[in-house]
């Protein structure tokens, strides 16, 4: 488990630092590097809501240990 929350927090950074590069330059790596609405964007995409939700589980494991 501890593998697949450390590649989920891998992701989310990939994602979180997409989203910043959208919100101050208005540029979209991930669009630029595999074309806008290709399959290849999407499944990124995908990967990285899929990794938001695996980090929620780490956020109520670090909340319930305190």
């Amino acid at each position: 488990m501890k593998t697949l929350q450390i590649i989920a927090l891998f992701i989310t950074i990939i994602g979180a630092l997409n989203w910043g590069l959208i919100a101050l330059f208005d540029f979209d790596l991930v669009a630029t590097l595999f074309g806008v609405k290709s399959l290849v964007t999407l499944i990124v995409y995908g990967l990285v809501g899929i990794a938001g939700l695996v980090n929620i589980g780490l956020l109520v494991d670090l909340i319930d240990r305190d």
